[in-house]
């Protein structure tokens, strides 16, 4: 690792250099906007050469989506506190979605996902084997009894692709409607909730 520039501090390993890179990352997307941020702009905040920002990371969309992943535990808290006592299933995965749609277009590093097209979690990559599986994840830290429900391990994978595919189309071709919250919630609970009841009910009424 080179020891010129990064202000006259050169990093004591490759994990603390790709972290200066992400924060220097933000910082410029901060300035400039994150469709006008580019690698030389990362080099030149850090006061290295390009070729040593390409050393850690290969493209400026995946810093940038280093950037947003490492919003994400901060909002899945602000998400679960928002769902605080809300035990049953279908309640708890329409309330965060909606929360979803509220939110994440106003988390500064979240709505970067939203602007990297087919590199984002939320555009192609929204239907990967690692997603799904952060989703899964996520969905585990609800503060439901999913057992209880009769929903295992399988189903909370099932459940995180199709919350992840239909928070892709409500995030990125948002219709007038679906930005109404009642409206949303009000669709959420005719069409997403019911099969989710009827998965608890059925656990219910099994001997």
């Amino acid at each position: 690792m080179g020891h010129h520039g990064w202000g006259g501090r050169p990093p004591a390993s490759d994990a603390e250099a790709r972290q200066r890179i992400i924060d220097a990352t933000a910082r410029c997307v901060d300035r400039h906007g994150v469709t006008k941020t580019t690698l030389s702009d990362v080099a030149g905040e850090l006061g290295v050469t390009r070729q040593t920002v390409y050393r850690h990371f290969g493209r400026i969309s995946d810093i940038v989506a280093e950037v947003a992943a490492q919003g994400a535990e901060s909002f899945v808290d602000l998400m679960l506190a928002h769902l605080r006592g809300i035990t049953d299933p279908a309640e708890a995965v329409v309330e965060g979605m909606v929360f979803c749609v509220r939110t994440i277009p106003t988390e500064p590093r979240l709505s970067l996902l939203l602007q990297l097209g087919d590199t984002s979690a939320f555009g192609r990559g929204a239907t990967t084997q690692g997603t799904i599986a952060y989703g899964a994840k996520m969905l585990r830290r609800f503060p439901v009894d999913w057992a209880a429900a009769d929903i295992g391990e399988d189903d909370l994978r099932g459940l995180a692709e199709i919350i992840m595919r239909l928070l892709t189309s409500l995030l990125q071709h948002p219709s007038e409607a679906a930005q109404d919250e009642a409206h949303l919630r009000a669709l959420l609970n005719r069409w997403l909730a019911p099969s989710l009841s009827r998965t608890t009910a059925s656990a219910h009424r099994r001997p």
